[in-house]
């Protein structure tokens, strides 16, 4: 009988210290996921800063240069576009509130503006000045669909619009990637890009590089209730 007491009484000790353990690894886990969140934070805001200084979407160069900087090398600590995204929202509205909304509010009107003016190719507002983050420099993005080139540079040709040609590369969800013409030129003080799409890409169009999911976009009478709203 003494001998089964002590036996419960190491079985008790055993029990507490596995316990006490379970608590202890508990308590260990949550503190790294707490410090990985703050990391995450922390990255997102000096990758902000970062992508103010660089311009254009350059996500993953500002966060590698941001998670330099703050010598977090786990890259499971590291924020993804999207909240990058958050970030730079953020700091213009506490920062540039004014700057930002007379500058949105200028590539918006000059967005629908363009996109009446190509309406013949659905046009569809992508990107910075969509997602509110676009500086003056980087002007609108707007994807036309079209059968060829050709029939976007008749449109400028005849409305006495000069304009610059380049191709640039656009991925595809399932991992493919694709070629597409751009044209840019300036409206105003203003540039305007419009890439040309095949029509089919209007059920698959490219990724954005921020979501990383297909950018649809939004059409004329969107945007014109976005400026309305913004107005209020």
């Amino acid at each position: 009988m003494p001998r089964r007491r002590g036996q419960r009484h190491t079985a008790g000790a055993v029990g507490r210290r596995v316990r006490g353990q379970a608590a202890s690894g508990s308590s260990a886990i949550t503190a790294g996921r707490s410090k990985c969140a703050a990391q995450r934070q922390r990255i997102a805001y000096e990758s902000a800063r970062i992508l103010v200084d660089l311009g254009g979407d350059e996500f993953d160069r500002a966060r590698r240069k941001a998670a330099a900087r703050l010598g977090v090398a786990d890259k499971r600590c590291w924020p993804d576009n999207e909240e990058i995204q958050a970030a730079l929202l953020e700091q213009q509205r506490l920062f540039h509130a004014e700057d930002r909304d007379q500058t949105l509010a200028a590539l918006r009107h000059q967005a629908l503006a363009a996109m009446r003016l190509f309406a013949a190719f659905e046009p569809r507002l992508v990107g910075q000045t969509l997602e509110g983050t676009a500086t003056r420099e980087q002007g609108v993005e707007l994807w036309l669909f079209a059968d060829s080139v050709e029939e976007v540079v008749m449109e400028l040709l005849e409305r006495g619009i000069p304009w610059q040609q380049h191709d640039d590369q656009f991925r595809y969800a399932g991992g493919g990637a694709q070629m597409h013409p751009v044209l840019t030129f300036i409206a105003g003080d203003l540039p305007v890009s419009l890439v040309i799409l095949p029509r089919q890409a209007r059920h698959n169009p490219p990724l954005s590089p921020v979501s990383e999911r297909p950018e649809r976009g939004i059409g004329e009478d969107q945007l014109r209730r976005l400026i309305a709203a913004a107005l209020r």
